[in-house]
């Protein structure tokens, strides 16, 4: 699995497209689409043509929120927040081979993830972002380390969690070594996809 997410944002059809084009360009392997202001048919099109997109690109596309469209659109998997409907659903719906993501703010919402079989998490916010309107209660690196040894305490395998929320390129080496797998990135990567790479050589 990819260490790097990127998080599409643009206020429209033709800016999320941009920006998905531009990150693909400059290497990024696995694309978010999150997408709340667009209606039904546009949203449709904007993963289709995103399908396409990543297809050409040999790039992971998973669809933020919505199960159905995941499925209408063959995308490779979807990324469920808590209030999204359920993992069970998304499985039954999907398919064992679809990839299924899950947030998580607190250890309790990691366990719940955990108990219902992500294949990973977003587990944020890691600091203060403006990408998202309802903010979580933010973690910080020492909010990460608690959670990930809480697990630790349980006697199980760490899961696949991705830190999200205003992380920036300085960021992984710190989150790997508590124990975090990968980052998600929406605004840096929008202003400056040329960072892509910056990641890559990082997460070597």
């Amino acid at each position: 699995m990819e260490k790097l997410q990127y998080i599409s944002q643009g206020n429209t059809a033709l800016e999320q497209e941009f920006n998905i084009r531009k990150a693909l360009d400059n290497g990024i392997q696995w694309i978010q689409i999150r997408w709340k202001n667009g209606n039904e048919k546009e949203l449709l099109s904007l993963c289709e043509t995103s399908k396409h997109l990543c297809s050409e690109y040999q790039s992971v596309l998973i669809i933020n929120d919505n199960i159905h469209l995941a499925k209408e659109t063959d995308a490779d998997g979807v990324h469920l927040g808590l209030m999204d409907g359920s993992v069970e659903e998304a499985r039954l719906l999907l398919g064992k081979h679809k990839i299924i993501g899950g947030t998580a703010n607190t250890i309790s919402d990691v366990i719940q993830r955990m108990d219902e079989s992500c294949d990973y998490i977003g587990l944020g916010p890691l600091r203060f972002t403006s990408t998202k309107e309802k903010l979580s209660p933010i973690l910080g690196f020492e909010g990460y380390r608690q959670i990930v040894e809480n697990v630790k305490q349980r006697s199980v395998a760490v899961p696949k969690i991705f830190a999200i929320g205003g992380v920036t390129l300085e960021d992984f080496l710190p989150l790997q070594e508590i124990g975090i797998y990968g980052v998600s990135v929406s605004g840096l990567i929008t202003r400056e996809p040329g960072l892509i790479n910056e990641f890559k050589k990082v997460m070597i």
